[in-house]
Order: structure tokens, then C-alpha cells, then sequence
């Protein structure tokens, strides 16, 4: 602002001690430009400073774009200050803008406030594109920024439980090599089941304790992933690990109370009628519209609890969850295998994926098994189809190459180790050189996969850091968003400058397009340097011409 005039015979006031002094309109002129493409207007004092927008410390202090998505949310924090009779912040808009993130914040209120609803199937494929339906299409708008690192527990997802199926699985393997007559020539020493499972035992925990924390600080988060068609199957993954714990404890299974069973059946079954009510009479959740590969995790939990239940001495219940996920298994294989055409083809980084058709028959050959006491024809027919499966897959190199690392690649550990652990029973019942080497080779298959996608998780999570990108498949909006909302996001998220600049073509010899500033001093600094630039200087006079 230029110095004050003389007032009553005194002298200006030097630019030095000029105060600002906030105009009671300036709120809601920074209000109005936040609605209009117009030019922001910039005030400035003697010095060249923009004034700053008065804010209060909560404001500063704490950043409310993620309020949406935590269990207890900015709105709730409001409402118990204003019980307490505590001021609120006068200018949120104001502080969106300078921020430069109001149209998220405008798009995420309306879009995940209203109903109380979380995203419809058809929402999240309309939205999402890429493995898992996790990559936001070009033309969707996320209610939170993707310019910058998400807290952790937000980018921590769901399908973080593979991890621990596939190294819980090898300590199952490694306590049946042990054991199982057909192996005994391997002299597997015990310390090898006690140190995997210990392992597993402390990746269990921490994932859990890990995901438990993001239930209690963003459980609107939690619920986005139990409704996306993809993330809702991996809901069964914590049970059927633990389940696999139990399985490869290092001690006799069946001298484990029956309790334990009971407990971890219960989440199952309740997922169960769930998922598999949804697959049948849900009209947007229906088996055929949201059929993916991952939905096997829905079917080996039955399986899985069937095989350690027999192993425990039960009967009747091992039966009634394996005819439940003999059933869904069926249904649900067809379904898969006539794709409808609509639907659109896995990309790439999804293959890995396929490996969980080999799960399910692999699981229910061992199950059968210790259901009927032998490893009889019904046992040999599932797994005579599981490495059919196997082999089909295995056969296509073009599967293994051609895409980058992901938590995906978990999805070839845990079958492979199944099918590793169906051939070491199926040894033990045809005892010969041929299936004895089938068992080793598959079960060195298995743990050097396993080894080998452990180390390269580890390397992206403590060495690259990129293990867990942006989470961006919960933070989709739960309707489209109108083109109006998504080119006042694409104006607002790049007003940091605060200045606007304009260019207009230049027919120059030396350059194409020439920049020019509608601030004030910006025009002055022109006109001063005018010998030194003439082209620029010209220029600059054509555009003050009406």
C-alpha cells in the first residue's frame, strides 16, 4: 500500500511503520474468488508483502482434509467446542484457498457427507481402472490430494493380510515335510517349522495391530474397503492366517482345545452369509457383475477351517463348511471361467492373481482327506484339477514378466504352497520315485517363491519406500462429479502462486510465446528494462491497448 497522505500538517508516515489494517471486506472478497475464474486480487502493504489470512491456531495446527475419513471427525470436534462455548475458525474458505485444496474439500463434503453412504459396485468400477481396482481414471476427482503422501494408516490396505498367508502357509509346509512319511528321507530338522512360525507369529501380529489402528482412526476407510469388489474378499485373509498358525504350530494340532476352532470359524462364518447373500440375491453386488479372481478367498476360508477342524477331531461342522464351500467354489468357478463380454480384460499386473484358482481345489483335496480318514478318490479328483490349474498357468511365461511389483505378487505364494502340501499327502498315498520327487520339487518351488517375494517386499518398503502408494480407491467420490466440480479442482489445486500470468502468442523470431504478470510492480520492472528488451517492451504496449 502506498504511504498515507499528510494528515493535519505532519509528514507521511514513513513505509517503514505502515500497519496493515485487514478491511472488513476482505473475507468476503476472498470468499467470491474462490467461486469465479476471475483474476485474485492481490493487496499488498509498502514492503511488497501480501497480507496474511487470519487464522486460528486449531486451523493452523491441524489439517481437516482427512476429517472425512476418521472415526472421530472434525465435524464432531466442532460441535464439542461450541457446547464449550470455544470460538470457532471465521474464514475455513480462506484458509482452503491459500492451502489450495477448496475444491477437494468442497467435493469430499458433498460427496461423503450426504446419506451417510459409502460408494455403489458400479461406482467403483466406473471410477477405478488398473490391478485391483486401484488407479483413478483420468476423469474422476478424489476427495483427497494426490499430490502428496497420505497419512500411513490411510495408505496401509487390506490386502496387506497376503503377506501373512504366504509365510504362515510355508510354516505349515515345512511341519508336514516333518512328519509325513513320504518326506521322512529329508530329515527335516524341527527348528525349521519353530523359526517359520515364529515369523509368521510377528508378521501376523503386526499387520493386525497395524490394521487395528487404521479401524479405530479411519474406520470411514475401513468400510470404503469392505464395499470395493476387490478389497471385500481379503476380509477372510486375517482368519484363514490364523487358521494356517494353528495348523503349524509346533506341537500335535489336536491337542489344541476345540475353543480356538470355534473362534476363528465365527468371523468366517459370518462373512460368509455376507458375501455369499450378496453374490446371490444383491442386485449391484451380484456373483456375476463383480466376479474377480480374488474372490477364491472367499471359498478356501471353508475349506481351510474344514481341513484344521478334522485335523482336531471334530466331524460334523468340518462337513458343513466344506459342502458350503464346495457349493460357492462351484458356482463360483464357472462364473469365472465364461467371462461376460462387457466385462473388461485383467490387465497385466492382476495375473498374479489367477494363482488363487489353483487355492481352492489344492485346500479341499486335503481337507476330504482328513475328513474321510484317506486320501481316497474324492481327495485325488480335487487335486488332479488343482495341478491341471497349475500346470495351465505355469506354462504361460507371459504371466511372470511384464509388470512392476506390487503386494499382488503375494497371490503366488500362498497356492503354490497348498499345492506343494496336497502332493506330500498324495505321496504318502501313492508312495513312489515319481511323486516323491513331485513333493520335493514343488515344496522347493514354493519356498523359494516365497523367499524370494519376502525379500523384495522388504527392499520396496524400507529401501525405495514405495510399497504403500497413495491409497486412492477408497478416496473416490460416491457419485460422479459434475464438470463444473472438476475444473474448479483443476483451477484450485494450482493457485498456490497467488499471481496470475498470462501467455499470449509472440510473433518473434526468437521465441513463440511471450509471459507477462498483471501485477503492478511486474509492468514497472518492464518498462524500466525496456532498452535492454525491445521485443518484450512492444509487446507489453499491445497489451494495454483495449
Amino acid at each position: 500500500m502506498p504511504p498515507l497522505p499528510p494528515v493535519n500538517g505532519e509528514g507521511a508516515v514513513p513505509p517503514s511503520k505502515t500497519k496493515l489494517v485487514h478491511h472488513p471486506s476482505l473475507p468476503q472478497l476472498l470468499n467470491q474468488a474462490r467461486h469465479h475464474s476471475q483474476p485474485t486480487l492481490v493487496v499488498r502493504d509498502a514492503g511488497g508483502e501480501a497480507p496474511a489470512v487470519p487464522r486460528s491456531d486449531s486451523t493452523r495446527e491441524r489439517d481437516r482434509r482427512f476429517d472425512h475419513f476418521k472415526t472421530f471427525s472434525g465435524r464432531l470436534e466442532r460441535q464439542l467446542s461450541a457446547l464449550r462455548g470455544q470460538p470457532q475458525d471465521p474464514l475455513p474458505d480462506a484458509v482452503d484457498i491459500e492451502r489450495g485444496h477448496g475444491a477437494a474439500s468442497k467435493i469430499s463434503e458433498e460427496d461423503t457427507d450426504e446419506e451417510e453412504d459409502v460408494p455403489s459396485a458400479d461406482r467403483y468400477f466406473a471410477a477405478l481402472e488398473g490391478p485391483e481396482l486401484e488407479t483413478l481414471r483420468s476423469t474422476e476427482v478424489a476427495v483427497l490430494p494426490k499430490d502428496e503422501l497420505w497419512p500411513f494408516l490411510l495408505r496401509f490396505p487390506i490386502s496387506a493380510f497376503g503377506m501373512c498367508l504366504g509365510v504362515s502357509s510355508q510354516a505349515m509346509l515345512w511341519k508336514t515335510l516333518e512328519s509325513e512319511p513320504s518326506t521322512t528321507f529329508l530329515r527335516v530338522h524341527p527348528a525349521a517349522n519353530h523359526v517359520l512360525w515364529w515369523i509368521s507369529v510377528a508378521l501376523t501380529v503386526l499387520v493386525s495391530v497395524t490394521y487395528l489402528l487404521k479401524v479405530v482412526f479411519y474406520f470411514e476407510a475401513v468400510r470404503r474397503e469392505f464395499h470395493h469388489p476387490v478389497r471385500g474378499n481379503f476380509f477372510f485373509a486375517p482368519w484363514i492366517a490364523c487358521l494356517f498358525l494353528v495348523k503349524g504350530v509346533p506341537r500335535p494340532v489336536d491337542e489344541i482345545h476345540h475353543v480356538v476352532w470355534y473362534l476363528l470359524m465365527a468371523p468366517i462364518l459370518c462373512l460368509d452369509l455376507k458375501i455369499y447373500g450378496q453374490w446371490m440375491s444383491s442386485g449391484e453386488r451380484r456373483l456375476s457383475k463383480v466376479a474377480n479372481p480374488s474372490n477364491h478367498l472367499a471359498v478356501v476360508g471353508n475349506f481351510v477351517g474344514a481341513l484344521l477342524g478334522a485335523r482336531m477331531g471334530l466331524r460334523e461342522l468340518p462337513i458343513f463348511f466344506f459342502a458350503v464351500g464346495l457349493a460357492h467354489y462351484t458356482v463360483l468357478f464357472v462364473t469365472l471361467y465364461q467371462r461376460l463380454p462387457t466385462n473388461v480384460q485383467l490387465p497385466k499386473e492382476l495375473h498374479p492373481v489367477f494363482f488363487l484358482f489353483v487355492a481352492a481345489p489344492s485346500v479341499a483335496s486335503m481337507a476330504w482327506a482328513r475328513i474321510s480318514g484317506e486320501f481316497n478318490n474324492g481327495a485325488k479328483l480335487a487335486y488332479f484339477v488343482s495341478m491341471f490349474l497349475y500346470a495351465s498357468l505355469v506354462v504361460r511365461v507371459n504371466l511372470f514378466r511384464g509388470f512392476r511389483f506390487s503386494l499382488a505378487w503375494w497371490a503366488y505364494t500362498f497356492p503354490m504352497t497348498s499345492v506343494a502340501l496336497a502332493t506330500v499327502l498324495y505321496a504318502s498315498e501313492v508312495d513312489n520315485v515319481g511323486t516323491r520327487a513331485m513333493a520335493v520339487g514343488l515344496s522347493g518351488i514354493s519356498a523359494v517363491t516365497v523367499t524370494g517375494v519376502l525379500a523384495t517386499t522388504v527392499y520396496h518398503a524400507f529401501v525405495r519406500g514405495d510399497l504403500f502408494p497413495n491409497d486412492v480407491s477408497i478416496a473416490i467420490t460416491r457419485r460422479r462429479p459434475k464438470f463444473s466440480k472438476i475444473l474448479a479442482h483443476l483451477r484450485l489445486s494450482s493457485s498456490d502462486d497467488k499471481e496470475l500470468v498470462f501467455s499470449i502468442p509472440s510473433f518473434s523470431s526468437n521465441s513463440k510465446l511471450g509471459a507477462y504478470s498483471d501485477d503492478s510492480a511486474s509492468n514497472s520492472k518492464m518498462s524500466s528494462s525496456s532498452d535492454q528488451s525491445p521485443a518484450m517492451a512492444n509487446g507489453h504496449g499491445r497489451s494495454a491497448e483495449p
